[in-house]
């Protein structure tokens, strides 16, 4: 496996691993979204053989901090550490552009979602805790948790 990055102008293949992954991304108003912004926003690529294996986008609010906006891994190479490869190239490059603080926002707990549970057990093995709850950024029925993570300028 490799990671690439980061990149922009990589919407197809960042879309074709968004539709595998229907649990997460089955809005598709926001696959499209989130394979667009893989065309305007820092993006980091993993790889297995010649196959395009998964992604990150990053957006910055500011020098200091800055969200992952969409990280996905196709469905057929999850549990094989590559989410986690993608999540530590975007850290140590963000702490280069001067991050303190990286943010993420997945569905809270009280969503009965089992594949946003995973989501949310990824990023706090990756040191994310919970910030808040923010309950209407995706409507009543999918209230939004925001999880932060203090990075180490290095």
């Amino acid at each position: 496996m490799r990671v690439i990055g980061p990149v922009q102008n990589i919407r197809e293949d960042c879309e074709r691993v968004l539709r595998s992954l229907p649990d997460w991304f089955g809005i598709e108003s926001a696959l499209v979204e989130y394979a667009d912004a893989a065309d305007r926003l820092p993006t980091f690529y993993a790889t297995s053989g010649d196959k395009f294996v998964g992604f990150i986008t990053l957006e910055s609010h500011s020098p200091s901090e800055w969200e992952v906006h969409c990280i996905a891994v196709h469905d057929g190479f999850r549990g094989l550490g590559i989410g986690s490869a993608l999540m530590s190239a975007a850290e140590a490059w963000m702490t280069k552009q001067g991050a303190r603080y990286m943010l993420v926002k997945t569905l809270d707990e009280s969503h009965p979602s089992p594949a946003y549970k995973e989501s949310r057990a990824f990023y706090q093995s990756c040191g994310f805790v919970a910030e808040k709850i923010i309950p209407n950024i995706w409507g009543p029925s999918n209230p939004c948790l925001q999880m932060r993570k203090e990075v180490i300028n290095g």
